[in-house]
């Protein structure tokens, strides 16, 4: 994991997000930020959900902090999924990552708990998503009676992918409700089992390579833990 707290001036980003308990600081230059965020929690504020968003959170702590720039997201994790998500400082700099994206020149890694084995331990699911081109690469770290933990690298950012691509695979991730029934699959989670686990980058101001990761969160690990006999 690389961390850096250059240029975060006025005031620390790191500090600030430790006072108020919920968000890590993963990673912090003069022109991005990258968070982890926690399950539970949407990106950025949606209606008819209740509840906060990272992006009030972030809004109201940078605020308080006297920060003289706004954080803005160049991409979102829907509110189950936990793991790393970039804020530019300002919306120039969020054009310019969120192009990046565009451009896939940023490699994204999750981790999944898929329900069932996996037939083949790795491979490219290439099923076209609303009549769009979809890839998802996968890897199978392990596999138990019931489950497998997965490594994840979307190719392309269709929405839904990653849980769209298992689920037409019969092998739907632990904790999905939107696209699978539960009662369908004897493992149960009281959220969905992903985890954006990596991000790797070109800083587009410095040319610095950037390979930031975010740890399992708990509950995850709790899950494999409790979840993990042959």
């Amino acid at each position: 994991m690389k961390v850096s707290q250059r240029g975060a001036s006025p005031g620390n980003l790191g500090e600030v997000l430790r006072s108020g308990g919920k968000i890590s600081l993963v990673y912090e230059d003069e022109n991005i930020a990258v968070l982890d965020k926690p399950p539970g929690l949407l990106t950025i504020p949606a209606p008819r959900t209740g509840g906060q968003s990272l992006q009030e959170i972030l809004d109201s702590l940078c605020a308080e902090a006297g920060f003289t720039w706004r954080l803005h997201p160049c991409h979102r994790l829907d509110a189950d999924t936990s793991g790393l998500v970039i804020f530019a400082k300002g919306k120039a700099r969020q054009k310019l990552i969120m192009e990046l994206f565009t451009r896939r020149e940023i490699k994204k890694t999750y981790i999944a708990f898929t329900q069932g084995t996996l037939p083949k331990t790795e491979g490219v699911f290439t099923r076209s998503l609303d009549r769009e081109t979809a890839r998802t690469a996968y890897r199978a770290l392990s596999q138990y009676k019931l489950w497998a933990r997965v490594e994840v690298r979307p190719e392309t950012g269709r929405k839904n992918q990653i849980r769209l691509h298992f689920k037409a695979a019969g092998h739907p991730l632990v904790g999905e409700t939107r696209f699978a029934f539960r009662k369908d699959f004897p493992l149960k989670a009281k959220r969905l089992m992903l985890h954006a686990l990596r991000l790797e980058l070109k800083n587009p101001w410095t040319g610095e390579a950037l390979t930031l990761e975010a740890p399992l969160p708990p509950d995850m690990e709790a899950f494999a833990a409790e979840n993990s006999a042959p």
